[in-house]
């Protein structure tokens, strides 16, 4: 019988500070661009270079988080999300504000780039990242709903998100500290072996990357697309994104429930072309109804993909590389979203724009579905053999309904082999147990006359 699980909430907790910033784009970078002197393409830029340097923090960090521990970090990217989003929200100097949004976007990415790495080390890291993402969603959806009533000021999405990561710094006393502090069973006895699936893991990055480019391009436009094309007011805008935020969380509890059963190729790619067909439907929309149709339709189904690609990367190093190195290509990707949109937006208008990042969505399925086929399939079952690469098979013996990732896979981490010698005397073989082959007679000893 296995013993129960337990949720990190810490970890949780970690994940919903880092993420939080992507949520709140919209939100964030429309009033910077009516609360301040900026243009519609500088306040994305702006958003931009908040994205990039979250981005920046995860590459620099993908391979120290195990050498240094979970704890400092975590402490130094919140403390820094504090500050730098802290101070962007008080001031009105444009400089200011952008220098601030970069540095607290560095605090984010440590913190997310933290939350990854441990995530990946979880038994379930599935249900850890669904977690996070049910928390996130949660949080966004009620900043949505709170910040229209708060005033036009550009600082109170900025403000909101800084006063998460001071509320999370608390938390990060649980979290192990050197490697020396964390279990040899979470792989950081050995920082130094290389990347497992280097060429699953490449592939999955790039077209992560993209796959974040086409979401946040729209999302960071939705604002203006509700505003100018759709016709609402900002306070019914604010309740089609919580709303929204609200389906996504339907989303992930479903995604939650589901977990492994439908492996990862299936969510991926049938999700991802559901995707683009959603933000193909919100670039185009002419009225409320349509533009929040797009909306929620299109918050449902991201969460539950992205928690499938989370847990695909997870799944690829036991020790969280890949996470780290897949979701700061993911940041890279939202860190030119929010410029892309609106270039393309201003170049070729909203619904050529959907139609534009619906194409590039669907070109991404068909990759980022093969590598969720080859390395992320469905989960070893009682019995069942995978090989890769010619290397010799693994049997599993285990139960069905085995935790994703209790099961080691080629790649990840070694279980030791113990051999046994038994010692055992030498066959001696009888004379009266062979015969010559035919008919038992009726006077023989029984097992005599048999071959």
């Amino acid at each position: 019988m296995f013993a129960p699980r337990t949720t990190a909430w810490p970890l949780v907790a970690l994940f919903t500070a880092g993420y939080l910033p992507p949520y709140l784009l919209p939100t964030t970078v429309g009033r910077l661009d009516t609360g301040l002197p900026l243009s519609t393409t500088q306040a994305g830029a702006v958003g931009s270079a908040l994205l990039l340097s979250s981005a920046t923090a995860g590459f620099l960090l993908a391979s120290r988080v195990q050498r240094v521990g979970a704890r400092t970090p975590a402490r130094f990217g919140l403390a820094l999300a504090v500050l730098g989003y802290g101070a962007a929200a008080l001031t009105t100097a444009v400089p200011a504000v952008v220098f601030g949004a970069v540095v607290g976007g560095f605090g984010s990415g440590t913190a997310t780039t933290v939350a990854a790495t441990r995530i990946a080390a979880e038994r379930d890291p599935h249900r850890t990242s669904t977690l996070g993402l049910l928390s996130v969603s949660a949080l966004a959806g009620a900043v949505y709903l709170t910040v229209p009533h708060l005033g036009r000021a550009h600082g109170l999405p900025l403000a909101a998100i800084a006063l998460t990561a001071l509320a999370v710094w608390p938390l990060t006393g649980s979290l192990p500290g050197r490697a020396a502090d964390v279990p040899a069973a979470h792989g950081a006895a050995d920082t130094t072996a290389p990347l497992p699936h280097r060429r699953s893991g490449l592939v999955l990055a790039v077209t992560v990357l993209c796959w974040s480019l086409a979401q946040n391009s729209l999302w960071g436009v939705s604002g203006r697309i509700g505003l100018t094309q759709a016709g609402l007011g900002d306070a019914a805008l604010g309740v089609v994104f919580a709303v929204a935020l609200g389906a996504g969380l339907v989303g992930v509890l479903v995604a939650g429930a589901l977990g492994p059963r439908l492996g990862r190729a299936m969510p991926v790619g049938a999700g991802t072309v559901l995707i683009a067909v959603c933000i193909a439907v919100s670039a185009s929309a002419t009225t409320p109804v349509s533009f929040a149709t797009g909306e929620i339709a299109w918050n449902t189904v991201y969460p539950v993909v992205l928690s499938y690609l989370i847990g695909l990367a997870a799944s690829l190093d036991a020790r969280g590389r890949w996470a780290v190195l897949v979701g700061s290509a993911s940041s890279l990707g939202m860190a030119a979203g929010p410029l892309t949109g609106s270039v393309l937006s201003a170049q070729a208008g909203y619904p050529v724009m959907g139609l534009v990042l619906a194409v590039g969505l669907l070109l991404v399925a068909a990759p980022m579905t093969a590598v969720a086929l080859h390395t992320g399939g469905r989960p070893l079952l009682p019995g069942a053999i995978r090989r890769r690469g010619g290397t010799p098979a693994a049997l599993v013996a285990a139960a069905t309904g085995t935790p994703s990732g209790a099961v080691p896979e080629v790649g990840a981490v070694e279980q030791p082999v113990v051999e046994i010698d038994v010692a055992a005397a030498p066959a001696v073989a009888v004379r009266g147990a062979y015969d010559t082959a035919g008919p038992r007679q009726a006077a023989s000893a029984p097992g005599a006359g048999t071959v």
